[in-house]
């Protein structure tokens, strides 16, 4: 497999950056994951999009172009040979040691591109559905980088493991009001009385709120058209615990699982047989009646369709 980086083709084997490079001294960077149908990469627009309001955002570059970008993403995956893939497109602050004397930041960020086949998940994720835990944390809002898609993912990938351990499919992060937020690298998605509701994510708050930590997902914004176009209300708004246990179906959507149903919910809670006060146990909470619902089912279907179309309609580059 070759990679691309910073305008060139190598072997992922021979592949480097340098030693004073601000994603490995720092964290200093932003990414897009997508996702490639029929050799076209699904929504590539939207993806280069949030990438460079990122960058311009969080003041890590405003000399890149959106164009230049989806075309090196579209000849990394026909330089692969690939069609159905996943791509990775890395952006870091570049070379620190290219730091002058004036203080200016350095002169070209590092660009990264890695196209591998899909990952593969269990059949039974999406026709049985997937328990998830809470994350030991709180989203930051305050935060400089809260909503967006950086390299520091560190306590989110701790937490999504932490779920892995012990078969959970995901990790959901709450508010510091206690109010969920978002899976470790996913959305989320409440079915309650035939309304859809969804957090809030950066760029959808009112004048004068705090910026939510939520990723505004591509994923999410497809979701959120597919359900206007079938008729199916849209709320934005954080729900609590309470409302994600008690909702008729919860799903998680991102450009991997695409929609990925929730039918549990473990809860760390004191053991009843403990005599200690600080040892716990895990408690399962099915949701609903424990099974795929039929709004999932159906979004996740008009889904995969679209992605079908639209990556079948694309015109090369």
């Amino acid at each position: 497999m070759d990679v691309w980086i910073n305008g060139e083709f190598v072997s992922d084997e021979d592949a480097q950056v340098s030693a004073f490079d601000a994603g490995f001294q720092h964290g200093i960077g932003i990414f897009e994951t997508m996702v490639a149908r029929n050799g076209r990469v699904f929504r590539v627009n939207q993806h280069m999009n949030r990438l460079l309001d990122s960058a311009e955002t969080l003041m890590l570059t405003d000399r890149l172009h959106a164009e230049p970008l989806i075309t090196a993403v579209h000849h990394a995956l026909e330089h692969n040979k690939q069609t159905d893939a996943r791509i990775r497109l890395t952006l870091t602050g570049g070379n620190l040691n290219a730091l002058r004397s004036t203080g200016e930041g350095p002169s070209d960020p590092t660009i990264l591109i890695v196209v591998q086949p899909p990952t593969e998940y269990p059949e039974s994720f999406f026709t049985k559905g997937v328990s998830v835990l809470l994350a030991p944390g709180r989203l930051n809002p305050w935060q400089f980088t809260a909503g967006h898609k950086t390299l520091d993912y560190w306590n989110r990938i701790a937490a999504l493991q932490g779920a892995a351990s012990v078969g959970a499919g995901e990790a959901l992060w709450l508010t510091p009001e206690a109010k969920i937020a978002s899976g470790s690298v996913s959305n989320i998605f409440l079915i309650s009385g035939g309304t859809l509701i969804t957090p809030p994510a950066r760029g959808e708050q009112l004048k004068g709120e705090l910026v939510p930590p939520v990723l505004p997902g591509i994923t999410r914004r497809a979701i959120i058209e597919l359900a206007q176009r079938a008729g199916i209300a849209v709320k934005e708004g954080l729900p609590s615990l309470e409302d994600v246990m008690g909702a008729d179906e919860v799903f998680l959507t991102n450009s991997s699982w695409h929609v990925l149903p929730v039918t549990g919910l473990g809860l760390t809670v004191k053991a009843d047989t403990s005599e200690s006060e600080n040892e716990t146990e895990l408690r399962h909470h099915t949701i609903a009646d424990g099974e795929v619902g039929n709004t999932t089912a159906d979004l996740r279907a008009a889904l995969l369709e679209l992605i079908e179309q639209e990556t079948s309609e694309a015109m090369p580059l």
